[in-house]
């Protein structure tokens, strides 16, 4: 399941990164957001979501959406 199938509202554990691109997993990993640690989406956008992971929140498009298993 990624983050476009998740339920506004509800706390999720991020489970992997699927992604190949190494930037894009540092990017995440410095927003706090690697496997293990909560997040919530706030709220479904059409081009993405936001999502809350620790205390902030974060615009993300629907291409990095589908890269977060949770």
């Amino acid at each position: 399941m990624n983050l476009l199938e998740a339920k506004e509202g509800e706390e999720y554990i991020v489970k992997n990164i699927l992604t190949d691109d190494e930037e894009l997993t540092a990017f995440l990993f410095s927003l706090g957001c690697y496997s293990g640690e909560p997040i919530t989406v706030v709220s479904h956008l059409k081009g993405g979501c936001v999502v809350s992971i620790k205390d902030g929140r974060y615009n993300i498009d629907t291409d990095l959406a589908r890269a977060i298993s949770i």
